[in-house]
């Protein structure tokens, strides 16, 4: 009788064991990625990936240790893989390149990291082994592995024919993508056997070709109660050009509409049209803040609520820490955009098309054959340009993706040396969807700009506050956390505070309340301090408004809160240079910029040509488009398949974030949800909710407040606000000790 060799055990509901066969796992692992990989033509390397990837399975440690005693071990399939009884990824990636040779080296390294993320060639800035100590260290494993009776079919199936994907510098996201479907395909059949119930509710039956119906339906109802002004016939026309644009053919376009001329909606048209004449698989809609993804979100959610819940909102911050290897808790974060519609930001997008880490990894292949739109392209980091543009170009050329990128600055993506500019679309053809934009710039110029008579001159807080009590309804932005802190304790009571010291949830609800007051009819006084989170998308609609001196793309984006409406003759802009200095790196070189070109200045701040000089001054002043040189990790030893994935993926950072760490508040529902996480493990359904419920801190700041007792870690990877800590009502986390009294808080 053969002997039954086990790839995963659970209990039923009478406690009895059941055992999943290793022979039916790899079967259908190689099956489910094959199917994945079929989308973009490398069904044959996905497979045998899928054949051979546990093979160290079937050594007998492993076998033994998943048996343990009488009874089973539940996790034996996600352990360490320093672990030399568990270990069990270097097996298959061994016979890969024992089968292939040097084609082997290609499935070596999806095999070797399907736990532990794709890992370097060879040893490098990154933690972990590199691929050739793996298959120089390894091979008693293959061989203990191989003594065993392993099916024929498993261990000689198809080999792959078709060649790689692309040419050689695009090959680091051709094995990122074969990564993706091997992961993906892992998790989902052992999940099925593990969590049976959870695989039914996977269930995706909604295609975009369905949602275009509801949307225009939407837009009908939404056009009938548009009031007859210059801002909503702009808009219309804006819409229609979308949707006439959306028949080309897959590709990158770019939409270029000033503030307030309806991005949102007109870009969504777009996709949702674009889908349904080419049979997209689903739509990602990418926005550059966290603080604006559930504004986003909410209003795709109504647009589309009588379909039901078919849309993911995937932020960044509910991950662990970034340098721990995946895991059994890391990896129940994991989120696959198996859906029809997407909602994520661009740190997500572009740090997982760089990424190493199977969670991060996973979703990759599901971007093939979609329509993604990049909102407000001017914000993506030029240090970082160049990888961004590559990937881009990579997605578009080979996997069949459409772009849809908007701007609300013109010249910041067309004509310049930038990712705003040729460099970002060099070699890619680009086709702008808006018929002469430069006219709507004129007629949606609803404000006058007010600047500082003197550039070197700061105003005190003291004074600004001054000047923002005289006016009954004013937003003033400033450039950080601590600004928008200071301004706002010298403030009338009653005057609201925005920051990313608030969680998201938080946020919303001091969002939504504002709108309310500012809507006709209301009349009430409404003050706000906020930093610039504010300034991409969300719609306040404020006669007046402050803006610290900041680069001019801010300056102008901050104008998009100005009379939104046009029901005004013209809002006004106050320019004003704040007491302390911009920050750092990019946000002053951005700011210099803005100088150099306002000082005198007496022409229109919105005006196409403006903004040309304004960015080709700055770009000029970035030195470096791969500042911290991620494409020569993944492309200069290409040919010889020798690519430095874990140590790119460290480097490539859309903001600087190695020095802060989120952790999560218990502001309203996050008080019960912390509460359920400390007691078990981090679930997807409970990661998900706490999204909304998180804020970042500088690592000096965390460090503090961990000493201090104010958080504390609640479970492996993960910390939250601990009760004796303060969350204003007003100002949220305060990071600082702090003499709020209870009835200014809540704990």
């Amino acid at each position: 009788m053969a002997k039954n060799y086990i790839a995963h055990v659970r209990q039923d509901e009478n406690g009895r064991w059941v055992e999943h066969t290793l022979d039916e796992h790899l079967h259908k692992v190689a099956q489910k990625a094959g199917e994945f990989a079929r989308a973009f033509g490398s069904e044959d390397w996905a497979n045998p990936a899928g054949l051979w990837h546990d093979l160290g399975k079937y050594r007998p440690a492993f076998q033994v240790h998943i048996k343990k005693g009488s009874g089973y071990v539940p996790d034996a399939h996600i352990t360490s893989e320093n672990n030399p009884i568990t270990a069990h990824a270097s097996t298959g990636a061994l016979y890969a390149v024992e089968k292939l040779g040097s084609h082997g080296t290609i499935l070596a390294y999806l095999i070797a990291g399907h736990h532990a993320g794709l890992p370097d060639f060879e040893t490098d800035d990154a933690k972990g082994r590199a691929l050739w100590e793996i298959l120089q260290a390894d091979k008693d494993l293959l061989r203990e592995a191989l003594e065993q009776n392993i099916p024929d079919n498993i261990l000689n199936g198809d080999l792959p024919k078709t060649p790689p994907l692309g040419h050689p510098e695009n090959f680091h996201l051709w094995i990122r993508m074969l990564f993706s479907c091997l992961v993906d395909a892992d998790f989902l059949d052992t999940e099925s056997f593990m969590s049976p119930d959870k695989t039914t509710t996977r269930t995706q039956s909604v295609t975009p070709q369905k949602l275009l119906p509801c949307f225009n339906q939407y837009m009908e109802s939404l056009q009938l109660k548009a009031q007859n002004t210059t801002v909503n016939h702009i808009r219309s026309e804006i819409l229609t050009a979308c949707r006439n644009k959306a028949i080309g053919q897959t590709g990158v376009y770019t939409m270029t509409v000033p503030t307030g001329g309806g991005k949102t909606l007109s870009s969504l048209a777009f996709a949702l049209e674009h889908a349904a004449k080419h049979n997209k698989q689903r739509i990602i809609y990418v926005i550059p803040y966290t603080s604006i993804i559930e504004q986003t979100a909410n209003i795709f959610r109504d647009i589309f609520k009588p379909l039901g819940d078919i849309l993911i909102e995937h932020h960044s911050n509910t991950e662990p820490d970034k340098e721990r290897n995946e895991n059994s808790w890391s990896r129940l974060a994991t989120e696959n955009w198996d859906a029809t519609l997407i909602v994520t930001t661009t740190v997500q997008l572009f740090e997982s098309l760089y990424a190493a880490r199977t969670s991060r990894c996973r979703k990759l292949h599901n971007l093939v054959n979609s329509v993604i739109v990049l909102d407000e392209i001017q914000l993506l980091p030029p240090e970082q340009l160049n990888p961004i543009r590559h990937i881009i170009q990579s997605l578009n050329q080979y996997y069949g993706v459409t772009f849809v990128i908007t701007t609300a600055t013109p010249s910041g993506f067309k004509e310049h040396i930038s990712p705003f500019g040729k460099k970002l679309l060099q070699g890619v053809s680009s086709e702008e969807i808006i018929d002469s934009p430069v006219n709507y710039y004129d007629q949606l110029n609803r404000v006058h700009y007010r600047l500082p008579d003197n550039f070197s001159h700061s105003q005190s807080w003291v004074e600004i506050a001054e000047e923002l009590t005289d006016h009954e309804s004013v937003l003033a932005i400033v450039n950080t956390r601590k600004d928008a802190k200071e301004l706002w304790e010298i403030m009338p009571k009653g005057t609201y505070h925005l920051s990313t010291l608030m969680c998201a949830e938080h946020r919303s609800q001091i969002i939504k309340e504002i709108r309310e007051r500012l809507k006709p009819g209301h009349d009430e006084p409404t003050k706000v301090i906020s930093t610039q989170l504010v300034e991409a998308g969300v719609d306040f609609d404020f006669p007046v408004v402050y803006r610290a001196l900041a680069g001019l793309d801010s300056i102008v984006q901050a104008a998009g809160r100005c009379n939104r409406e046009g029901k005004l003759d013209k809002g006004e802009v106050v320019v004003f240079v704040p007491p302390a200095d911009p920050p750092r790196g990019i946000l002053s070189t951005a700011t210099h910029t803005a100088v150099s070109i306002l000082t005198g200045f007496t022409g229109d701040i919105q005006a196409p040509d403006t903004f040309q000089r304004y960015f080709e001054q700055f770009f000029a002043g970035v030195k470096e488009h791969d500042k911290y040189g991620v494409l020569n990790k993944l492309q200069q030893a290409a040919i010889e398949g020798q690519i430095q994935f874990r140590t790119a993926a460290q480097r490539f950072r859309m903001i600087d974030d190695k020095d802060t760490v989120p952790i999560f508040v218990r502001y309203g529902e996050g008080d019960s949800l912390v509460n359920i996480l400390g007691k078990g493990k981090p679930h997807r359904w409970l990661l998900r909710k706490l999204q909304r419920f998180t804020v970042t801190l500088y690592r000096y700041q965390f460090e503090a407040m961990l000493n201090r007792g104010d958080i504390q870690e609640i479970c492996k990877g993960f910390y939250a606000q601990s009760g004796s800590c303060i969350y204003s009502d007003d100002l949220g986390l305060m990071v600082e000790q702090s003499e709020l009294t209870p009835i200014n808080s809540v704990i």
